[in-house]
C-alpha cells in the first residue's frame, strides 16, 4: 500500500464537513488513490493513525493544522510500523506553522498537489516527557509564557485568524512572572529566571513568527531559546521576533543539541505544535529522521 494515502480529516480544524468535501475534490481530481477519513476527537486521529499504520500504510497526510499533524504523527510514532512513514500536511485555518519551514502551499487545493509527487524529505522529530508521559512533536514545543499564549490564544474567536497566537501572548504577558529556570542543553547549563523556553524543530510557530531562523529539521539537533525577563523585554523582542532578527537580542540565549532538560515551576504550561500537552519540567531528545515529510 505504499502508493496509497491514508487520508486523516479534522473537521474541527475547518468549517465542519466542508474540509473533508474540498480534501475529498481535490484528492478525486488528481487521481490520487488514498482512504479518506473523519475523525470524531483528538484520540480519535492518533487511533486512526496506528490503526492504519498497523494495517500497512506508510503514507498519511494529514488535514488540518499543526495540531491534527501532531496527533497524527503521535499515533505513527507509538505503532508498530517498519517502515518510516511519510506524513503530508493538507492545512486549513491558521494554525499551520511548520508547512512555513518549507515554503509549502497553505491551502487544501494547493497543497494537495505534492501527494502526486515523489519528493519526500527526511525530517527529524522530538520527543518530550514530564508529568504528563511522553509526546512526539513535529515543530517545536514551548515551556512558559508561549504556551499560556497558546491556551489563552485557544479562547479568543477564530476570525482573528493567525492573529490569535500574537494576541494571547501580550494578553498572558502581564500575568506571567518569571521564575528561576535551569535549562540543560547537551553538555551546557542555563541558570537563570526566565519567562520561556522554545524547543525548536522547525522555524516558525505562533501563526508565522520566525522564532528559529537557523533551525533545520534534518541535523539531528535542536533549537532551544531561553528568553529572560523583566516582561518588559518582550516589546524589543518581539518585534524582531516576526522577522527572525532577535538572537542577538540581550534577552535571548541560544544553545543547539540533541536532548535538553528544562526544570521549571510545576504549574508552568507545556504545549507541543500549537497542543496544550501539560505542566512542569520536561525532557526532550531528537529522534533522526523519525519520518518523511512530504515535500
Amino acid at each position: 500500500m505504499s502508493n496509497r494515502w491514508f487520508v486523516i480529516v479534522n473537521p474541527s480544524a475547518g468549517r465542519g464537513h466542508e474540509v473533508r468535501d474540498r480534501a475529498t475534490s481535490a484528492i478525486e481530481r488528481l487521481g490520487i488513490e488514498a482512504k479518506i477519513v473523519e475523525s470524531e476527537s483528538a484520540d480519535h486521529v492518533v487511533n486512526l493513525a496506528r490503526q492504519a499504520a498497523t494495517s500497512g500504510f506508510v503514507d498519511f497526510a494529514a488535514v488540518g493544522g499543526d495540531g491534527t499533524a501532531h496527533l497524527v504523527l503521535n499515533g505513527l510514532m507509538t505503532s508498530d510500523m517498519e517502515a518510516r512513514p511519510t506524513l503530508a500536511i493538507l492545512p486549513t485555518g491558521s494554525g499551520s506553522d511548520f508547512i512555513r519551514t518549507f515554503g509549502l502551499p497553505s491551502d487544501i487545493e494547493g497543497s494537495v498537489t505534492h501527494l502526486a509527487s515523489n519528493d519526500r524529505y527526511p525530517t527529524d522529530v522530538g520527543k518530550i516527557s514530564g508529568e504528563f508521559g511522553e509526546r512526539y512533536f513535529l515543530n517545536a514545543a514551548n515551556i512558559g509564557v508561549t504556551a499560556a499564549s497558546v491556551r489563552m490564544a485557544n479562547r479568543l474567536p477564530d476570525w482573528l485568524g493567525g492573529f490569535r497566537y500574537t494576541a494571547g501572548f501580550w494578553l498572558e504577558l502581564p500575568r506571567f512572572g518569571k521564575d528561576d529556570v535551569t535549562v540543560d542543553v547537551d553538555h551546557h547549563r542555563y541558570e537563570q529566571q526566565l519567562l520561556t523556553v522554545v524547543i525548536a524543530n522547525g522555524q516558525f510557530f505562533g501563526g508565522g513568527l520566525n522564532i528559529a531562523p537557523r533551525a533545520t529539521v534534518q541535523d539531528g539537533l535542536f533549537d532551544v531559546q531561553c528568553f529572560s525577563g523583566p516582561r518588559r523585554n518582550a516589546f524589543s523582542v518581539m518585534p524582531r521576533v516576526i522577522r527572525g532578527a532577535h538572537l542577538t537580542h540581550k534577552a535571548v540565549r541560544r544553545y543547539i543539541g540533541s536532548t535538553v532538560r528544562v526544570e521549571v515551576p510545576e504549574d508552568w504550561p507545556v504545549e507541543a505544535d500549537g497542543e496544550l500537552i501539560g505542566s512542569g519540567s520536561v525532557e526532550a531528545s531528537v529522534v533522526p529522521h523519525g519520518i518523511d515529510f512530504k515535500i
